[in-house]
């Protein structure tokens, strides 16, 4: 069907929460993207870094596949093979550059970021609230409940994960939202240690994005990250660490967390998990873990056999053939390519998580939309910010490529 006929479609049968881009996708293959009129497009966003082997991978095809034909979903009232497979290897990529008798991770499964995020927020607030009566510390009621987020930050668009995101342009037309959160300024030590020292006892948990993606591709310091940890457990408070699309290699080690010198309690993983298959998960020491008890929490879909085959195949991928060497290499040069840019006055991230923004008088959104004239699939966070989340196959020809096509839109 051709893209006339689907925007007329669209127009008329489907909500307008997407200002969409004047194409449509109909076929892709590793880092291209191919449209309804045959014009093929150099991908640099993945679908929002999810597509992390690149488009049609045969790995996830052919896991998908092979999963189709034998059985499609029987809900979690059931075992099913591969879901344990899969967090057990989450596990070990949680606790890469752990000693060897670390602690394991348990994974609920969930279907998006979002929903991971949800269960960790429930989970943090139902673990204060055990610890407390275990303790005989104080009603139920009073246990701690408020959870801590970053300024700028984005964990969702379900009303609680949207209570999370401290970005009030995104929250004002829903108020009123859930409340027990509370914001601070990322990358500010002393403004977080005057919240836990106001607020302390109220706190139940501390979530941050190790590199805050949506908010414009902002990695935190060390120094505030080690600050959260230590207040996080002088307070018997929880650290989340929202790894939905920091995390899976897309800044060069399994999770970003550990690029900062830190171990968290919780974290959340999305986006690049199966390549392309609406998949999440929150993962938690077993300790923490253990606070989740039958009826707590539920998925219908989540942790169905096509999402556990596809994140399967993924991981295997991703982890055997050592894509995080590779993900540190062509990061690195993106970067190095894009500062040499015209207009371009700062880069920043970490890995396959690039953000450069560009002079005042660049307008990034209209860059964005005359990409697609170029074949270039890009995206933009900012009136003047550029972000980059290509797939993790991404190679210095493809950056090589992607420079060449920016030089021409921004003016050389």
């Amino acid at each position: 069907m051709s893209l006339e006929r689907q925007q007329e479609l669209e127009e008329r049968y489907v909500m307008h929460t997407f200002g969409r881009k004047p194409v449509e996708f109909v076929r892709g293959a590793g880092m291209v993207l191919e449209d309804d009129k045959g014009r093929a497009y150099l991908d640099f966003i993945a679908g929002i870094g999810v597509i992390s082997l690149g488009h049609c991978h045969p790995a996830v095809v052919d896991a998908l596949r092979q999963q189709a034909e034998k059985l499609i979903h029987v809900s979690n009232y059931y075992y099913i093979e591969g879901r344990g497979e899969v967090a057990r290897r989450l596990s070990d990529l949680l606790n890469h550059g752990a000693p060897e008798d670390a602690e394991p991770w348990q994974s609920f499964f969930a279907n998006s970021g979002a929903e991971a995020n949800e269960c960790a927020i429930k989970l943090a607030r139902l673990h204060a609230r055990k610890r407390a009566e275990a303790q005989a510390r104080a009603a139920a009621s009073a246990a701690p409940r408020v959870v801590v987020t970053l300024d700028r930050s984005f964990h969702g668009r379900t009303m609680a994960t949207l209570a999370a995101t401290a970005q009030p342009a995104k929250q004002e037309a829903f108020q009123p939202l859930p409340d027990g959160f509370a914001h601070t300024a990322p990358n500010d030590v002393a403004a977080l240690e005057a919240l836990f020292a106001e607020r302390g006892s109220e706190i139940c948990a501390v979530m941050v994005e190790c590199v805050q993606g949506e908010g414009g591709v902002h990695p935190c310091t060390p120094e505030f990250l080690q600050a959260a940890r230590r207040l996080t457990e002088e307070h018997d408070a929880l650290l989340i660490c929202d790894e939905v699309q920091t995390g899976v290699f897309r800044c060069g080690t399994p999770f970003a967390f550990q690029r900062f010198g830190i171990v968290p309690d919780v974290v959340t993983i999305a986006k690049g998990v199966a390549s392309g298959m609406p998949t999440g998960m929150c993962a938690a020491r077993a300790n923490v873990a253990a606070s989740f008890a039958p009826g707590d929490h539920g998925s219908t879909f989540g942790g169905s056999n096509l999402a556990v085959a596809a994140a399967q195949a993924t991981l295997r991928t991703l982890a055997d053939e050592g894509f995080g060497a590779r993900v540190e290499r062509v990061g690195a040069y993106l970067r190095e390519r894009l500062a040499e840019l015209p207009h371009v006055v700062e880069v920043r991230g970490l890995g396959l998580m690039v953000a450069a923004d560009l002079a005042e008088d660049v307008d990034a959104n209209d860059v964005v939309l005359r990409a697609l004239g170029k074949g270039l699939v890009i995206n933009a966070t900012g009136p003047h910010t550029l972000r980059f989340l290509p797939p993790l196959v991404c190679e210095e020809q493809h950056v090589d490529q992607l420079v060449e096509r920016l030089s021409c839109l921004l003016g050389v």
